[in-house]
């Protein structure tokens, strides 16, 4: 007998589309869940978007208004994937209400943001996740369980990148992920959230840091009407940017090993090109996203001129056996979120935390807060978490 558990879905751009449809298929690869999620609502303030998503995907009902999903009895987990600014007063609001939330990172604008979501969650006794998704990859968790077990050595350093080129172009809005009082900050909440999440989830905490970030495309078109994703506008009254394009940082992890994040949303010529490279005293472990099912890797005793093997992972790495029957079988971005939803709904039906939870949310804000204090003072900052 499989429960139903009703699901709601605030803000339905691109993510709040890549939530409903793992909440969709998420039985399809784990048919042992014991829950079956009912797409119940889905809230967005934009005009015909909401209808638009029953009508696609089978909501029992549409909003204007997320208010209306606090109230409604029918509803038991939300996801939020609504803008950076309103995810401490949406996500306060459900778990008050007494509903698991699955939120997007990097869970508002601060520490205090994040902090304020996740003590609601621990008073009301709720379950939650966070939008963490790169760290699902099985590659990722293979790594993980290298580096763990002394695989490659004890740890020395790594290099996380995340370049991207979604707003390279000068012709891209000034929506409000480049404005201080709604988007907070720029890459750092988009990109080096993802970064500092993967830096602790392979090496364990960062102590310390030191970072320096740059505005490249200082003014942007504001846009005439609703937007989605990163849309073009031309024409428009021009307007500043506020938050940072690019950071690059030095780490300190309380391992004793060294690292450098460095991300980017303004890189010509980048698509999606993150990963990882982590080094130890024995060998090494290499991830890149766009090569999403493949390690790099290198270990033994030979030191100098050690090869570089390429290893698919297959059924015994992470969650890999849900969806391909062996190795070198294609895993894809949307795959990750299947997960992430699998991980949220086993733990609201076992009553524990599986995968990433708003204490890796805040751990990632604090890192992101003392990118921001060490830009402005030039100097090595202590993370506090």
């Amino acid at each position: 007998m499989v429960d139903s558990l009703g699901v709601a879905v605030v803000g339905f751009g691109w993510m709040g589309r890549v939530h409903t449809q793992a909440y969709a298929r998420v039985l399809h690869h784990y048919p042992q869940l014991g829950l079956r999620p009912e797409l119940v609502t889905v809230a967005e303030d934009v005009p015909g978007r909401a209808e638009e998503a029953a009508a696609q995907f089978g909501f029992a009902s549409t909003t204007r208004d997320w208010r209306d999903i606090v109230k409604d009895p029918r509803v038991q987990a939300v996801s939020i994937t609504a803008p950076n600014f309103l995810h401490r007063e949406i996500g306060v609001a459900m778990a008050e209400a007494g509903k698991h939330i699955w939120i997007e990172k990097p869970v508002g604008l601060s520490v205090a943001d994040a902090q304020a979501v996740d003590d609601a969650v621990a008073r009301a006794g709720v379950q939650s996740a966070v939008g963490f998704n790169y760290r699902n990859a099985p590659a990722v968790e293979a790594a993980r369980e290298l580096i763990a077990s002394g695989g490659i050595g004890t740890v020395t350093h790594v290099r996380v990148r995340l370049f991207s080129d979604y707003a390279a172009h000068p012709e891209g809005a000034l929506t409000w992920r480049y404005e201080k009082e709604r988007g907070g900050s720029g890459v750092l909440g988009d990109l080096a959230s993802h970064g500092a999440d993967l830096a602790r989830y392979l090496l364990g905490d960062i102590a310390s840091l030191t970072a320096d970030t740059a505005v490249f495309i200082p003014e942007r078109a504001r846009p005439t009407g609703a937007t989605a994703g990163h849309t073009r506008a031309t024409g428009g009254e021009l307007g500043p940017v506020e938050n940072e394009d690019y950071v690059n940082c030095l780490l300190r992890f309380a391992s004793g090993a060294r690292g450098v994040l460095e991300a980017c949303r303004v890189s010509v010529g980048e698509q999606n090109n993150y990963g990882f490279e982590v080094h130890g005293t024995r060998g090494a472990v290499f991830w890149d996203f766009r090569r999403m099912n493949e390690l790099g890797v290198s270990r033994g005793t030979t030191y100098q001129d050690q090869p570089v093997s390429t290893v698919y992972v297959g059924p015994g790495d992470g969650e890999f056996s849900a969806f391909q029957p062996g190795a070198a079988n294609a895993m894809g971005m949307d795959d990750l979120k299947v997960i992430e939803a699998h991980r949220f709904l086993r733990s609201i039906a076992e009553g524990q935390p599986y995968g990433a939870t708003l204490p890796d949310a805040v751990h990632s804000a604090a890192v992101l807060e003392a990118m921001v204090s060490s830009a402005e003072s030039g100097s090595w900052v202590n993370v506090q978490s």
